[in-house]
């Protein structure tokens, strides 16, 4: 595997261990995460969405994917994005999401 998509993997594993407080699911498998584009500098910028748009748990969720993806090897810096478009919904969720939290 090249050191890119081993990287983007990490990046992946990381993203899958930051749960909001008030779901029992990682945020990657809700669906909330839109985009990552890792940069050869080591730039990672994440573009992601929350369940509502008064998320109390907006702040912690972006310092959490911060500090997780932070500790990938070669990654020198995190910006995270919340954006709102296109709005989330259930149907984002992976089917373990789903499967989880009873909506199949």
């Amino acid at each position: 595997m090249n050191e890119f998509l081993e990287k983007e993997e990490q990046v992946l594993r990381m993203l899958k261990t930051v749960f909001d407080p008030e779901i029992p699911v990682n945020i990657y498998d809700l669906g909330l995460i839109y985009n990552i584009d890792l940069q050869d500098n080591g730039l990672c910028t994440i573009d992601m969405t929350l369940t509502a748009p008064s998320c109390p748990a907006a702040d912690f969720l972006v310092e959490d994917i911060k500090q997780k993806v932070a500790s990938v090897e070669g990654i020198t810096d995190v910006q995270v994005n919340i954006v709102f478009e296109p709005e989330w919904t259930k149907d984002m969720m992976s089917e373990e999401a789903k499967l989880e939290l009873g909506f199949l």
